[in-house]
């Protein structure tokens, strides 16, 4: 457990504030680990100052890598690098920040699937998108200690697995550890697990993780993964997941962090929403 999660920071101020009931809830969430999102402020600083407490503490910090241009098809979470250089630039600075310290990073949610539907780049800039991946896998896997999962998107996006395994070795998964399936995203973990395990042999047998965060009552539907009201928090986070080719449960998305402005008086991306995270937390089993 980290003292500095968003979670973990809301918990002091309940408390604070008398509101121990809810300080005791949100503590399902605060007292897991859950990953460190990088993006365009200050990632190399981030890297280091959290791989760097990991590693003093025993631990394997976990990173997601979240800068690629053109990134999330201009919906909540737009932005990313201007160019590919700088995108180069930038993830040469993480790998560098991890050094031989002990991290997994998953690496640009949604950025290969994208390239699969309709709002995603296509031809000379999804051909740009794959050289960045595959250079961002290759850079950081000169650290000797730094295990990178793909993301590979979810079992509600309607990829056909040839194509996507197609895309991902594009995109370096050869020399990648693996894949990432259900990023910020809500479906149950044995849909996750078939999705992933009809890609594994796409893809030769290649490992995947699962993100868990939020997948405790499944998914709403394919449309709504924008802070669906009625979800719950799921597996812990753990590498004892035992089955055979599933390496980790992870936090991927940060529990109680927004997926965006929706409509219904949210926060923007990425900050907390107290009311959200008591809901996931309060429905968990």
């Amino acid at each position: 457990m980290s003292d500095r999660t968003n979670a973990a920071q809301q918990v002091g101020v309940l408390r604070g504030q008398g509101r121990s009931a809810e300080a005791d809830t949100l503590l399902r969430i605060a007292a897991q680990p859950s990953s460190q999102w990088l993006g365009e402020q200050g990632a190399r600083e981030i890297a280091d100052q959290v791989s760097r407490r990991a590693t003093e503490a025993g631990r394997t910090a976990v990173f997601v890598a979240y800068d690629i241009p053109h990134r999330d098809c201009g919906q909540y979470s737009a932005g990313g690098a201007p160019d590919a250089a700088s995108y180069r630039s930038w993830i040469t600075g993480v790998a560098e920040a991890l050094g031989d310290r002990k991290a997994w990073v998953v690496l640009e949610p949604d950025a290969v699937a994208h390239t699969l539907d309709s709002c995603g780049v296509k031809g000379d800039l999804a051909a740009e998108r794959y050289g960045l991946l595959a250079f961002a896998v290759q850079e950081l896997k000169k650290r000797p200690n730094v295990r990178v999962y793909l993301d590979a998107g979810n079992p509600g996006w309607a990829q056909d697995p040839e194509d996507l395994a197609a895309a991902l070795r594009k995109s370096g998964i050869a020399a990648a550890d693996g894949f990432a399936v259900n990023v910020a995203n809500f479906y149950p973990t044995d849909r996750n697990a078939a999705y992933g395990n009809r890609l594994s042999v796409a893809l030769g047998g290649k490992h995947f993780v699962i993100d868990t965060s939020r997948s405790g009552n499944g998914s709403a539907g394919a449309d709504s993964w924008c802070n669906p009201p009625g979800r719950a928090l799921g597996e812990a986070p753990t590498t004892e997941t035992g089955r055979p080719g599933v390496d980790a449960y992870l936090w991927i998305k940060n529990p109680g962090e927004s997926d965006g402005q929706c409509g219904r008086g949210e926060p923007p991306a990425g900050q907390f929403w107290l009311p959200y995270a008591l809901g996931l937390a309060q429905a968990a089993h």
